[in-house]
């Protein structure tokens, strides 16, 4: 099943997950864009988005406003679905309604691998290739991975630090897969000192010393922040062919 946690608030952008996408608020948006690969249910703090949610047909989870992250946000959504442990649970952010169907599929099948073959995975997540000028940009999450494609650190800083400013940097994309139970497990995890700091909630598996599984994609999306991000998102997808 995909998730798609929104909440209403949001400091720089406020109410932004209702933001018009073509005609359509952007969580609904997003969830239109990856209801072809599975099932979709929206987890949110907000009766409006769960009307909202009920008038274009998705399923939605009323869930608690206490919560920090996005991922503890689709935990309880995923308990009150009565969801499998065994279940794999896509955590799809709402600010991403451009996102490709292809780049989702292969969170999807990395997670199943990891199954099949029986990994020490607690989640997976995706990366792709960025220029410099991306990866100065703090809003642009970037991420180091080691020989198994498994990530080592993911900041808002441009890393790793090179001297001679090297040309490509690796994009991380806030799409993570879970199964119910390494979900549960992760959120039982307390909250670490890295994830406070770089306000980067997949810090925590690594700090807790956790696999989190990276696979590379191409893909032309990315989370919009703020209203300029809007503005520059709309003018670029709607002039593709």
């Amino acid at each position: 099943m995909i998730i798609i946690p929104a909440r209403i608030a949001s400091n720089r952008f406020p109410n932004k997950v209702l933001a018009n996408i073509n005609g359509f608020p952007m969580v609904i948006a997003t969830a239109k864009a990856v209801s072809k690969l599975d099932s979709v249910a929206i987890a949110t703090d907000s009766q409006e988005i769960v009307n909202l949610a009920k008038d274009y047909g998705f399923e939605a989870v009323m869930t608690s406003s206490e919560h920090q992250s996005g991922t503890d946000r689709i935990n309880e959504a995923a308990d009150k679905l009565n969801l499998n442990k065994d279940e794999i649970i896509i955590n799809v952010q709402a600010d991403e309604p451009f996102i490709e169907t292809s780049v989702v599929q292969k969170v999807i099948d990395r997670v199943k691998k990891s199954i099949n073959e029986n990994e020490d995975i607690m989640m997976t997540s995706c990366y792709k290739i960025i220029d410099k000028k991306d990866a100065n940009d703090p809003n642009y999450v970037k991420v180091i991975i080691n020989d198994k494609n498994n990530a080592i650190y993911f900041s808002r800083s441009k890393i790793p630090y090179d001297r001679e400013e090297h040309e490509s940097y690796f994009g991380h994309l806030g799409i993570y897969g879970f199964t119910k139970k390494s979900l549960k497990e992760f959120c039982s995890l307390p909250p670490s000192p890295l994830e406070n700091i770089e306000k980067l909630e997949q810090l925590r598996a690594i700090y807790h010393d956790k696999k989190v599984a990276m696979v590379e994609v191409q893909s032309k999306s990315f989370g919009i922040d703020t209203k300029e991000d809007l503005q520059r998102a709309l003018d670029f997808f709607n002039k593709l062919p």
